[in-house]
């Protein structure tokens, strides 16, 4: 249903990415100080990540099937962008919770990859891996880990309690 909204509606994609990185910068900043709060959103959200990619459809593969491609997202493209907003939350939660951006940079592009391995190799949850999927997702960390760096100097600077080193 989202999907189709989505689709439909593509020049809304972007606005929707913007909203939830708004959202996720303004409850990072709130608990920044609140570690276990940071690891209850990073679990919270890493729901929709599985119920998206791993969730079997009613259709299976009979083989493995797996696109190598890589390439920028348009902001037409409501598949690519919403990959970068999938993986956003929950690298940017990590982030500020474990207080190690780059190291939830690497677990969110290696988890993204073993997402797409797992698309490949288990033909029964109806799926096929992309390479660009794991670009955008891997895209979507990489924006996560420069908006935690930020919201962190930002609580830093107006606490000594929020601080995510760099």
């Amino acid at each position: 249903m989202i999907t189709n909204f989505l689709l439909d509606h593509s020049a809304l994609v972007p606005v929707a990415i913007l909203l939830v990185a708004l959202v996720c910068a303004a409850l990072g900043y709130l608990f920044a100080d609140r570690r276990r709060i940071l690891w209850t959103l990073t679990g919270v959200s890493l729901v929709p990540v599985f119920a998206l990619t791993l969730v079997p459809t009613v259709h299976t593969i009979d083989e493995v099937v797996c696109t190598a491609q890589f390439f920028l997202p348009t902001l037409g493209s409501v598949e690519l962008l919403a990959n970068i907003a999938l993986f956003l939350p929950p690298v940017y939660f990590a982030a500020l919770a474990s207080r190690r951006p780059l190291t939830m940079l690497a677990a969110g592009s290696a988890l993204s990859a073993v997402i797409e391995a797992l698309q490949a190799f288990v033909p029964a949850i109806g799926r096929a891996c992309d390479t660009g999927d794991w670009l955008m997702n891997t895209i979507g960390a990489l924006l996560a880990t420069g908006m935690a760096w930020l919201v962190g100097r930002r609580a830093q600077s107006g606490s000594s309690t929020g601080a995510i080193s760099s």
